[in-house]
């Protein structure tokens, strides 16, 4: 009967990718038959590499649903109780008032906000390739490793300061506007080579590995910190790994710049 379940799941997650991608599909026969004029080359290998690319994410999202989201949601839930974290200080009467429990409480929650945003950006696959096509194209300036280090480093800073905020419950506006001013300064002095690149770094670091456990993880937190907000404190995180990343690859440039080597000027052409 559990067979047969998740036969109806992946069923139906094939039938909903089938028609996610469908605009793909009619905008692409529509420029090379209607614009272009000419027979889809190798067609039947294209047919079954778009085969494959339907059930992967079909069953990727049942993945999502299934695991990921769930298992954020409940490491989340774990850290974030009240009774694990003040022990038996923990009263029933201390949540009367929705009176938020103090953020020294909640270092375990903030390391773990930190280690998950930092290990799930270095197996990105968006990141992978964008690191690999930067060293290529830099002819080996821009180091691979250390190019995923910084934008990693960097995301997990900013989800590690967006579960604070959750459980401080401050207004996300003060800590974005911050930290954009602090990204246009950055942007004035870093070397100018590596500014598309770390803007860019912001849009790949949220992708299909790291997405879903930060909604998972802000979601779960949220809806066990006392006085928190499923709505205004749960939403929120994503921003803070986009925005964090292009400010620490900036600081990663700029700390190159300045100690070691510079970046030659083929790198740039």
């Amino acid at each position: 009967m559990e067979e047969l379940n998740y036969l109806d799941i992946i069923y139906e997650s094939l039938s909903d990718t089938m028609m996610d991608i469908l605009p793909i599909i009619l905008v692409f026969a529509f420029f090379q038959w209607g614009v272009i004029r000419k027979g889809l080359p190798h067609w039947k290998k294209m047919l079954t590499g778009m085969g494959m690319v339907v059930f992967g994410l079909a069953v990727f999202i049942v993945g999502l649903k299934e695991c990921i989201f769930p298992l954020g949601t409940s490491m989340a839930q774990q850290l974030s109780d009240p009774q694990f974290l003040m022990g038996d200080s923990f009263t029933l009467d201390s949540l009367t008032d929705e009176k938020r429990i103090g953020a020294e409480y909640y270092f375990e929650v903030i390391l773990f906000g930190f280690l998950i945003g930092f290990s799930t950006t270095l197996a990105e696959p968006a990141l992978i390739a964008v690191a690999l096509k930067a060293k290529e194209i830099s002819t080996g300036a821009i180091s691979t490793l250390g190019l995923r280090i910084a934008v990693a480093f960097g995301v997990g800073v900013g989800v590690a300061l967006g579960v604070f905020r959750i459980i401080e419950g401050s207004p996300i506006h003060y800590y974005i506007v911050t930290g954009y001013v602090i990204l246009m300064i950055q942007t004035y002095f870093a070397p100018k080579f590596i500014v598309p690149l770390a803007y860019d770094s912001g849009g790949v670091t949220t992708s299909t590995v790291t997405v879903p456990l930060l909604v998972a993880l802000a979601l779960g937190l949220a809806s066990n910190v006392p006085g928190s907000s499923l709505l205004l404190d749960g939403f929120g995180l994503i921003a803070f790994a986009s925005l964090f990343p292009m400010i620490s690859v900036l600081a990663y440039a700029m700390i190159q710049e300045r100690f070691f080597s510079r970046v030659p000027d083929s790198a740039i052409k």
